[in-house]
């Protein structure tokens, strides 16, 4: 490694650093790659169970750190300190920190003395590749998904219809926030937090990031966009259904004929060298050749005005992206999410989204969940 890596974050918030050290570590410590083994200096409180925890890792104890320093006449070491003290143990002057690096801690670095380099990009690269773990953990969050959407629609279906459509489900209206709370609770009994899931109907369902308000009604489309983090590891999966209580109209199940028929095509131009946006691209034409235009109208955008997918992984929304203005080149292991949509005012909204493992000549599908759009 040409360049020492140093990272101050949590790793129960910050994605690289959970990459980096394997395990949630609630407060901000210090992470450095400059040599063959990393580096991380936490307090006394974490300091043995971090030793267990990332035995890929060297730990330093925090406490003993400013110890030592206060007896060589440091009268306050703060992290910065600690910090230069590291850095002279292995003799480097000069670290590559994250975009979002403190910048505080960052100036009081240059003022010691040590040459502080933002890395433009992805910190860790080989994160837009999943290894075979990761893979799973990945698909293990899916599940969880899938198991709040199964939830979901059995709620969904088995509500009656009352005055002015109005669903009802064990004698209460069913609304967005009640079947969010029971995908939330199904989800975390799967081991999986579930938060800003989207339950939107009707005309809500035309924002695309709309979480969804109020009581469901049937013959509307409802959209289902369930999208946990594990507890255990950190991974994200993220699944969407459309679903209709009885009888969708007409417009509403062209949409989504032609919203599965995108997906289709982009699964099958999924593969290694692949251009991301000319995936993108080639489902908007089709979009357009059947009739279904995106742009501004009266009543505000429509069509299909989202990029088609992103990178999953410890991040909801990795770096890797497809749509109309990315440069990305698809490489085996990367897994991206694939969810077009259609989006018009008056009609309302429909959205299928599944998770796709790129491969070296096509992609494997990671979600299973059926599509149905009907219940």
């Amino acid at each position: 490694m040409n360049e020492n890596l140093l990272i101050v974050a949590d790793s129960e918030r910050d994605a690289d650093m959970l990459y980096a050290v394997g395990m949630f570590i609630p407060d901000p410590f210090i992470y450095l790659h400059a040599g063959r083994r990393p580096v991380i200096v936490v307090s006394d409180l974490e300091f043995d169970r971090v030793r267990r925890g990332a035995g890929h890792c060297r730990v330093v104890s925090q406490g003993e750190t400013v110890r030592t320093l206060q007896k060589s006449g440091v009268a306050k070491p703060d992290v910065s300190a600690v910090i230069r003290h590291l850095l002279r143990t292995y003799a480097v002057r000069k670290v590559t920190v994250p975009e979002n690096f403190p910048l505080g801690i960052a100036r009081r670095l240059q003022k010691l003395g040590v040459k502080v380099k933002p890395r433009v990009g992805d910190f860790f690269p080989d994160r837009r590749v999943k290894r075979l773990d990761e893979i799973k953990k990945i698909s293990a969050s899916l599940t969880m998904a899938e198991v709040g959407l199964a939830e979901a629609i059995h709620a969904i279906k088995n509500s009656r219809v009352g005055k002015n459509r109005r669903l009802i489900y064990r004698n209460a209206p069913l609304t967005s926030e009640r079947v969010r709370g029971i995908i939330g609770t199904a989800v975390m009994q799967a081991g999986g937090v579930a938060a800003n899931t989207i339950v939107s109907s009707g005309a809500q369902s035309c924002d695309p990031h709309e979480r969804g308000h109020g009581v469901l009604r049937a013959g509307d489309p409802i959209i289902l966009d369930v999208f946990p983090r594990s507890e255990k590891t950190g991974y994200y999966g993220d699944v969407t259904r459309t679903v209709v209580k009885g009888k969708a109209t007409d417009a509403v199940r062209q949409l989504y004929r032609a919203v599965e028929e995108a997906q289709d095509l982009g699964f099958s131009l999924i593969h290694e060298g692949q251009s991301s946006s000319l995936i993108h691209d080639r489902i908007q034409q089709q979009f357009a050749s059947a009739g279904y235009k995106t742009g501004r109208s009266a009543r505000g955008m429509q069509g299909f005005f989202h990029g088609t997918g992103h990178g999953l992984g410890l991040d909801i929304h990795e770096s890797l992206r497809i749509d109309p203005t990315s440069k990305d080149t698809l490489k085996t292991g990367h897994v991206v999410t694939v969810e077009p949509g259609l989006y018009y005012p008056g009609i309302g909204g429909v959205r299928l989204e599944d998770v796709a493992l790129v491969l070296r000549r096509s992609s494997r599908n990671l979600t299973r969940f059926e599509k149905v759009l009907e219940i």
